[in-house]
């Protein structure tokens, strides 16, 4: 149903309020009883209908509750006008009204000096009218009443409105005085406890407009009442008097309506609210005004529905224990890429226990494509290797901000690497003649085995060997590899374990790059062989990651999604006469991902990588030249299959409906590098020169070739 009509736009305080959420929630008031206290209500008025309370009464000794002053019909119908698509409507137009005219007889025939109807009120009679609202059931109270304090009578019958857990709305007064109208002080004494607001009055400008809430220049002020203190627009309210002739109005006694409105909108939509957890809602949801926080001006603010209407404080999946977020629930890797979803429903609690349902696939986030190339050059670094018999240790170390050192991947040529049989940061020792072992940090336990094995790698920066690394961000601690050579062939084991690096989706803008760091192990065996300038290799591997899914992060809300994986790779290297070269690596994989949390479900991805290239040594002497073509790992197939709850029962608090719902995690994207490399001895260091081409960079269909290149030149030391 459309409610942004012509008629809703042109109700002042429904606009302010920015009631249209609450009524998209199904907020409209109805079956909420309201009392009003006032002068009565139009009893010939087509806006009220059948929801004037039989239990209406005239409490003051009249005979009728029909209106003679008109304030009272004003009032009521700013609670609850009906909606019929001409002029204006109530706030909780359907609510019902249980109207207890309370003017003393006779005082509304006469006039004061500015021309109103002089309505008079007694404390006693103001009593009776709040005993038989909540005799009759009302949720909420509205008195735009004011004067002095009110007498022991009517204190008393207050008492007992809040024992029973009613609402009370009071208007702030229309003296501009820095504390409320006397009568509305009732809000800081302990029969209140807590139920009763006091209303102040703010301009009528749509809300959304720049400083719109503004305090009315006769409104009173929060002043000692703060605490109890609400705005709402009390000026130009457009509603009927008791001969149905509209008129704009204003005054704090147009401000308490609007919020009374309100409270019953919030307690038809949300059952199991308890009455003080309206009006902390009111309080909470409300838009600041004036000073920050609660001030002497605007109290607690300015009514804001859409905000009363959104989930407020800690969410939680419905039935199960797991809190979630309505910014971020995961953040997806690169083997993800651009992984699209469809409706992800589920049914959530906020902190007051209400139901919300929500599309969780737009808090899914995804990283983005690498920065390989940015990565992959470090300027400054200094390779270290030493050699002693059997053993030989490799460093790479480069400055850092604070003026130290921090140790980096290996960053030796081929050549270098072909001398020192080493891997950044390692130490290598050769037990017997058929064993060795070697230690290592920074570095993958594949790049170790490859050392072991005697595969160099050509020095290729952004398409890199699928069988090397993670596939997705990670930070390597620690890594062993130790090799037996068992006649023609040769086997080696090897672990590592370190950090899966997983962009923080819920940092401020400024530190959207920092990474949230999950441990992961890895263990792996590799069966290699020789036969004569061909190597070839086959690997086993598992890797466990704790608390990601390939470098992907879901949060609680998603099942926090955890992963054990599989991969079987194959790599060869053939070295030909002349100099020339090939390679290729081949990376297929398999995991399989679980819940937690109280969430039920799992999933199985089917991943795969491959790298070929070729190289020639010695084109025009002591220079070197490389082609590669590259996959990095992605998603083939499948995604995490999650229970979710899609309906929610306020009568037994429970979930009343599940449903399996997937989070696809195949992207439609496919990058593909390709990379030239070629390097020569200048002066007294190395020249190379890097140029390559992404294509869907990190798996994104859309996004545009990543074209580039690198030239670096080093020198021993």
């Amino acid at each position: 149903m459309n409610y942004d009509t012509a008629e809703y736009r042109a109700t002042a305080g429904a606009v302010s309020a920015n009631a249209l959420t609450a009524y998209s929630h199904g907020g409209t008031g109805a079956g909420i009883a309201v009392g009003v206290i006032d002068s009565g209500i139009d009893l010939q008025s087509a806006e009220f209908g059948s929801r004037i309370s039989s239990a209406s009464a005239n409490v003051a000794g009249g005979t009728t509750v029909d209106d003679e002053g008109g304030h009272g019909t004003a009032v009521a119908f700013t609670i609850a006008g009906r909606r019929n698509d001409a002029g204006t409507h109530g706030i909780a137009f359907d609510a019902t009204l249980i109207v207890a005219r309370a003017d003393t007889p006779g005082t509304c025939a006469t006039m004061d000096a500015k021309g109103n109807p002089d309505c008079k009120f007694n404390d006693s009679s103001i009593a009776r009218g709040v005993d038989l609202a909540v005799a009759n059931g009302a949720r909420v109270i509205n008195m735009s009443l004011g004067g002095s304090a009110p007498n022991a009578t009517l204190t008393n019958a207050i008492d007992r409105a809040t024992a029973a857990g009613v609402i009370i709305v009071i208007a702030a007064g229309n003296d501009g005085t820095v504390n409320p109208d006397p009568f509305a002080e009732i809000a800081n004494r302990p029969q209140a406890r807590g139920l009763v607001i006091i209303a102040g009055s703010v301009g009528a400008n749509d809300s959304r407009t720049p400083g719109a809430d503004v305090i009315s220049t006769f409104s009173d002020r929060a002043g000692d009442g703060a605490a109890h203190f609400l705005t709402a627009v009390g000026e130009s309210v457009r509603a009927p008097d008791q001969n149905n002739v509209a008129y704009l109005w204003s005054g704090t006694s147009f401000s308490a309506p609007q919020i009374a409105g309100a409270a019953a909108l919030l307690a038809q939509a949300f059952p199991t609210l308890t009455s003080a957890q309206i009006v902390n809602l009111l309080f909470t949801s409300a838009r600041d005004a004036g000073a920050a926080g609660v001030d002497p001006i605007y109290g607690q603010g300015v009514l804001d529905l859409t905000r009363a209407f959104s989930p407020i404080g800690t969410t939680m999946i419905a039935g199960v224990p797991a809190p979630v977020s309505l910014g971020s629930n995961a953040m997806l890797s690169a083997p993800m890429g651009d992984a699209h979803q469809g409706p992800l429903g589920a049914v959530i609690l906020d902190g007051f226990g209400r139901a919300f349902s929500v599309d969780l696939a737009g808090t899914i986030n995804r990283s983005g494509p690498e920065r390989t190339l940015a990565a992959s050059l470090s300027s400054r670094t200094r390779n270290l290797s030493i050699a002693s018999g059997n053993m030989t240790m490799a460093l790479t170390v480069q400055p850092t901000a604070g003026g130290g050192v921090s140790v980096g991947r290996l960053q030796l040529s081929d050549g270098q690497a072909r001398t020192a049989r080493a891997v950044a940061g390692i130490i290598t020792n050769r037990l017997t003649r058929t064993s060795s072992i070697a230690f290592g940090f920074s570095e993958s336990g594949a790049a170790l085995s490859q050392t072991l094995g005697g595969i160099s790698a050509p020095g290729f920066l952004v398409a890199q060997d699928p069988v090397r690394g993670a596939g997705f961000d990670s930070a390597v601690k620690a890594s062993t590899a130790y090799r037996q050579q068992l006649g023609r062939y040769g086997l080696t084991a090897t672990a590592e374990s370190g950090d899966v690096l997983s962009r923080d989706g819920d940092a401020l803008p400024a530190a959207r790059g920092n990474y949230r760091r999950f441990g992961y192990d890895r263990t792996a065996l590799t069966l290699d062989r020789r036969f004569g300038g061909l190597a070839l290799a086959v690997t086993g591997s598992n890797l466990n990651e704790q608390g990601s899914m390939l470098g992907a992060h879901f949060g609680s809300g998603l099942g926090g999604a955890r992963a054990s994986s599989w991969f079987l790779d194959a790599a060869a290297r053939l070295e030909l006469d002349g100099g020339w070269s090939l390679s290729g690596s081949l990376r297929q994989g398999w995991t399989f991902a679980s819940v937690g949390g109280g969430l039920r479900g799992g999933g199985v991805l089917r991943t795969n990588a491959f790298a070929a290239d070729i190289g020639k040594n010695g084109i025009f002497g002591h220079d070197s030249f490389g082609l590669r073509i590259a996959q990095p790992l992605r998603v083939a197939s499948g995604g995490l299959d999650l229970v979710l709850p899609t309906d929610y029962d306020y009568d037994t608090g429970a979930v009343s409906a599940w449903a399996t719902q997937r989070i696809n995690l195949a992207p439609t994207g496919r990058e593909i590098d390709m990379e030239a490399r070629y390097s020569r001895p200048v002066w007294i260091g190395n020249l190379q020169t890097n140029l390559f081409v992404r294509r869907q960079p990190g798996n994104f269909a859309l996004l545009p070739t990543d074209v580039g290149g690198a030239f670096r030149w080093s020198a021993g030391f």
